[in-house]
């Protein structure tokens, strides 16, 4: 061992001192200052939090809407999602989130469900993954409002953000579906698994869900990637340009 590292691990308090049998024992030895060099700081990569789960196909049910929601209209269905608590999600959200846009759009883009800002502002995808989903509609020449709908699988807030369970989407997939009955699109765009899950009852990876026309009672739908994943995941945006893409060719 040489003189500098015997003096670096005395520093620490790391190396013992040994003492030759019959040799005076030294004390109060004050070691001769040390300069270690400072390595680079290297900027601290944290780790994302684990993604969950998209809730199984088999816990959810068919998308057939309940007979009590397929007869409300625009007016009784809105006041009904307002005032529903038929799951834990609405104890604990502001205010329910049903959906915005033109009632008789071509275009309908379906998400997960609202985050705190659309919690707080009544509305669907306010926050930076709107703002993303506005780039999105008019670098196809769409803008939000003008043919288009935006709702989402469940209408109330889940507790810090999380992926709804599947009894919650169990629970609020009626009020959708009798949202596309009465828009009656002519293309639905599932943004994101949970979507996707809910809408077509077939639990597969999200990859294998996009690129190819899916069919909803009659309606296309094209899964691609919500905008929230986007945000954390931009090197995907090339994918989702292909998706949106693909969802022009198919209402020419």
């Amino acid at each position: 061992m040489n003189v500098r590292d015997e003096q670096v691990l005395r520093e620490l308090n790391l190396y013992p001192l040994w003492v030759r049998r019959g040799m005076p024992v030294q004390e109060d030895v004050v070691p001769a200052p040390i300069v270690i060099e400072t390595p680079e700081v290297l900027p601290e990569v944290k780790a994302e939090a684990p993604v969950a789960k998209a809730p199984s196909v088999a816990d959810i049910h068919d998308v057939a809407s309940t007979p009590e929601v397929a007869s409300l209209d625009w007016t009784a269905l809105k006041e009904k999602v307002r005032a529903c608590d038929a799951c834990k999600l609405r104890v604990s959200c502001t205010q329910t989130v049903f959906g915005v846009g033109d009632e008789n759009a071509d275009w309908l883009f379906v998400g997960e469900g609202p985050g705190a800002e659309e919690d707080a502002q009544g509305e669907p995808f306010v926050g930076q993954a709107g703002k993303l989903l506005d780039n999105m509609l008019f670098s196809i020449g769409l803008k939000r409002g003008e043919n288009v709908y935006i709702a989402n699988v469940v209408k109330c807030q889940p507790p810090a953000d999380r992926k709804p369970e599947a009894a919650e989407i169990k629970t609020c997939l009626p009020y959708l579906k009798q949202q596309i009955s009465l828009i009656k699109p002519k293309l639905i765009v599932a943004l994101g698994k949970t979507a996707a899950t809910a809408l077509l009852g077939r639990d597969a990876p999200l990859g294998s869900l996009r690129g190819t026309p899916h069919d909803f009672h009659g309606i296309p739908l094209l899964v691609t990637y919500h905008p929230a994943y986007l945000l954390r995941s931009p090197g995907e945006k090339a994918k989702a340009w292909q998706d949106l893409k693909s969802a022009v060719s198919l209402m020419e």
